[in-house]
Order: structure tokens, then C-alpha cells, then sequence
């Protein structure tokens, strides 16, 4: 092995230009990654895509582009990309290909399958379904519960969590201010839920306050009143490890595009019981084993068992084998040791934030709660657009300005009214700084030191709303400058 990234020959067939073909994923990795890497990778950001970009300024010159939007779309870890880049000259149609590309595609694909079982401790019997998003995943559970099924969703809920269940008997509850409060108050609207199958939908951490979520407890509270539960680990998997099997969850939603795997993949995993018993999620080539007219003039379908069923069409090979080379990226280079490294860059950042008059950070629990790299934040006088459209002008910042798409939950910690505003009306809405693996340290300083700037003596340039409702700047060059200090 000349290098961390070079592919290991093994399995079977050994490799086929560099990729390898397995027969026995457990016990052979893709790529075989030294210690000392792992360890220089926990204490240094992982390689990421686009780290060395350069952005123009409004204000002149240009920098080094700083992502702070990871809650939203990671970058590809640059493990990923070269993982996908080596195999995409050997992709080929997967299932019932004679060639032997189709041969190997297939053993990729199902390697990937494997690999994601691993990385979120599916138990014996469990399913990984590969869908395109945690919302796509969630959907597809609405697709099959039995008949009757009561959900029990908090209203703190991203939308994905929120919305597949609205034609559903559904029991909202309020957000809760304390992780405790969360698992009483789930105790008793189950203690009060009528008889008949009940699914609990729960964030393991928040994509407005990146608060965890006391996953383990809420499961058992969900299983000692005979329900299900299912989580969205959309913001929880790419900063901390998961594990459905200590966790007792029953099923787990996540998104490729979030975990540093930007290439159209999501998954699905949990229980098969009900994934086997329901409609397929998709009705197409692969979700069936056998279609023949039927004697009425219609058709007559018998649907495969196991993943198949709700993976119909040319499944999304390169996007599934990248999250699976992402799941393994993550772990030889230390969940653990990542987490850390995040944490103190948000103590940064929170610690920063706190030095800046007129900054408030959102959140539901107490400070000091258990987060991960997520903080949403509003300023007196600052409509938070204006300030998201100068930190990109003014200082190659990028971040996220609205609801987040989780209007109940923004808008009751702005303390609006339910039904009032939107993303873009008025000062309805928050700043979101959110980073990841790939963030080094000189971006959250960049941050910090740029809002508070602009709050102390304002933006270079005047800016406009747009027809959008967005804010731009009004002329390329600066029209007031700062007094010095």
C-alpha cells in the first residue's frame, strides 16, 4: 500500500482497476486507513471538497470560501469523491446483469447496504433500504403503517417529520423545554392514546438548536406503551455514532447529502415486519417478481420481500456505495474523537456569540444541554437576511437565514404568533451557523469575529431586498466606511 487511500485487494475477485469486488464485507474494508491517519484526521478537520475555493467579496479582492451551512448540505468528504471517482468507470446496471460490470455493481451496491447496516447497528433481521433522503425515507414509512396507526410527533419537528403523517391520526406535542420534560410528555399522551398501533417520530438532535434529543429513553417510553419508533437522524449521524440496537429505536431515517455523501442517496433502516407486509413504496421494475395479465383485463403483481420491495427503477448505485464509503471514512477516522473536535469548535462559537450585545441564541433546553455543531441566532435591529447577505458579501461567510424548515418551532422561540409569517416576511426569521468534520477552526474565528463586526459598526454596503425577499448589496462599492476601532 503506497498510500492511506489506496485500494486493499481482497474478497473473491480482488479488484477490478483499483475497486475492489467483495464477497465478505465484514471482514474487508474498501479502503484500509493506517491509525496514525485516523488519528492525524481526529485532531485536523477531515479533507473535505471545495476547502480551498475562493469566493469574490463585493467589497473587493477575494478569500477562501467558509462553509457554515453542513446542517443543510456537507461537503463531499474527499475520501468519498475519490472512492466514487474510481468506481464510476465500472458502474453497471445492478440485479439480473449478466456483464460482469453489472456483476460487480451489484456486489457494490449490496456492500454498500452492508456497510450502512454496520455503521448504524442494525440488528439481526433488520432492513436498509436506500431511498434518496431522510425525507424520502420517512415517507416511505407512512407508505406502509397498518391501518389505524397513531403517530406522536413534537411540534419541535423539522418538516420532514411533520408532514408525511398529515393524513394520519397524528397527536402533537408541545416542544418541550428540557429532555426530561420530552420523555414525560410522550409518556403521557401514550398513557392516553387509544388502543391500536401507535409510531413515535422523533429528531435524535435539532436542526434549528442542534440540541440532542434523549433518543434511548424516548424509545423505551415508546416500547413500554406498545409503540414504534422511528428517527430522524439527519443532524445526529454525521457528528455522533448511532446504534438502533442499544438505542432500541425501531428505524432510522438519514441523508446522504448531510453525512458527506452529496450524491442522492438516503436510508432507510429499521424493522422489515412492516416495510414487508406494506405497498411498495414505488410500483416499477424491481419491486415486483412476477406481473402477468390477469383474467379481468387488469394485471396481477406479486411483490418481492427484503429492500427490493421499496427500491424499484435503477437504483442510485454510485450514491448508495458513496454513503457507504462515507460511513466508513467516519469510523476508522474516529466517531468519537470527531465529536470532541466538534465540540470545542462549538463552545467557540457559542462563546463568541456571547461576547456580542444583542445576540441571542435560540434553544429549547437549558444552556449547557448536550448539542451538536448547530446554533441558531437572532440580533436586535437585524433582520437576519441583511446580516446572512453581508456575511457572504462582505466576508465569504456562507450560512442559512429563515425558519429552517421548522416553522412551528422557529417561530415559537421568536415568540410568534402560529400562523403569522414566513421565511421571508420582516424579521421573522433567524441566522443558522452549522459545521461539520471539514470545519477548521479559523472559519468559526472568521464567524465570530465578522458578526461581530457588523453589529458593532454595520456593513461596508447598503443592501436591498430583492423580489424574493432576500436582501443583496445595493452597489459594488463600499458606500460608508467603518471608522477605525
Amino acid at each position: 500500500m503506497t498510500g492511506p487511500h489506496d485500494s486493499k485487494v481482497c474478497g473473491k475477485h480482488g479488484s477490478l482497476g483499483g475497486i475492489p469486488v467483495l464477497r465478505s464485507a465484514v471482514s474487508c474494508p474498501v479502503v484500509s486507513v493506517p491509525s496514525s491517519a485516523a488519528t492525524d484526521a481526529a485532531r485536523e478537520p477531515l479533507p473535505v471538497l471545495g476547502h480551498d475555493v475562493r469566493v469574490p467579496l463585493a467589497t473587493g479582492g477575494e478569500v477562501t470560501y467558509a462553509p457554515l451551512d453542513y446542517a443543510a448540505s456537507a461537503p463531499a468528504l474527499r475520501r468519498v469523491w475519490d472512492d466514487v471517482a474510481a468506481y464510476a468507470p465500472y458502474y453497471g446496471s445492478v440485479h439480473r446483469g449478466a456483464g460482469r460490470l453489472s456483476q460487480l455493481s451489484t456486489e457494490v451496491f449490496e456492500w454498500s447496504r452492508e456497510t450502512v447496516a454496520r455503521f448504524l447497528g442494525c440488528r439481526e433481521g433488520d432492513q436498509v433500504v436506500f431511498t434518496r433522503s431522510t425525507t424520502d425515507s420517512l415517507n416511505l414509512l407512512a407508505s406502509v403503517l397498518p391501518e389505524g396507526t397513531r403517530v406522536f410527533v413534537f411540534e419541535s419537528e423539522h418538516h420532514a417529520s411533520l408532514l408525511p403523517w398529515r393524513d394520519r391520526p397524528t397527536t402533537w406535542l408541545d416542544a418541550p423545554r428540557s429532555p426530561q420534560h420530552a420523555v414525560a410528555s410522550l409518556e403521557e399522551a401514550l398513557h392516553a392514546a387509544p388502543q391500536g398501533p401507535k409510531l413515535v417520530c422523533v429528531t435524535g438532535a435539532s436542526n434549528v438548536t442542534g440540541e440532542v434529543w434523549p433518543v434511548a429513553e424516548l424509545a423505551a417510553a415508546a416500547h413500554r406503551h406498545g409503540a414504534r419508533i422511528v428517527l430522524d437522524a439527519a443532524q445526529l449521524a454525521p457528528h455522533r455514532p448511532l446504534d438502533l440496537a442499544r438505542s432500541g429505536v425501531d428505524w432510522v431515517a438519514l441523508s446522504g447529502h448531510k453525512l458527506y455523501a452529496p450524491f442522492g442517496a438516503g436510508v432507510l433502516a429499521g424493522r422489515a415486519d412492516w416495510l414487508r407486509s406494506g405497498e411498495p413504496y414505488l410500483a416499477g421494475g424491481g419491486a415486483s417478481s412476477r406481473v402477468a395479465r390477469a383474467a379481468d383485463g387488469g394485471v396481477r403483481v406479486e411483490w418481492r420481500y427484503g429492500p427490493a420491495r421499496h427500491e424499484a427503477g435503477s437504483p442510485n448505485v454510485i450514491g448508495a456505495y458513496a454513503l457507504a464509503s462515507a460511513c466508513r471514512a467516519l469510523t476508522e477516522a474516529g466517531r468519537d474523537r470527531i465529536a470532541a473536535r466538534e465540540a470545542e469548535l462549538t463552545g467557540l462559537l457559542l462563546d463568541s456569540l456571547a461576547r456580542v450585545p444583542g445576540v441571542r441564541v435560540l434553544r429549547l433546553f437549558a444552556e449547557g444541554a448536550d448539542r451538536v455543531g448547530v446554533v441558531s441566532f437572532v440580533v436586535d435591529g437585524w433582520d437576519a437576511s441583511r446580516l446572512s447577505a453581508a456575511l457572504s458579501a462582505e466576508y465569504g461567510i456562507g450560512v442559512r437565514d429563515g425558519l429552517f424548515c421548522a416553522h412551528p418551532l422557529v417561530r415559537k422561540l421568536l415568540g410568534a404568533e402560529e400562523d403569522g409569517g414566513g421565511c421571508g416576511d420582516g424579521e421573522l426569521n433567524a441566522v443558522r451557523a452549522s459545521l461539520g468534520a471539514g470545519t477548521p477552526e479559523e472559519h468559526v474565528r472568521r464567524f465570530a469575529a465578522a458578526v461581530r463586526e457588523l453589529v458593532r459598526h454595520g456593513p461596508q454596503l447598503r443592501y436591498r431586498r430583492t423580489e424574493d425577499g432576500r436582501w443583496a448589496p445595493e452597489e459594488p462599492e463600499p458606500a460608508v466606511r467603518r471608522a477605525a476601532g
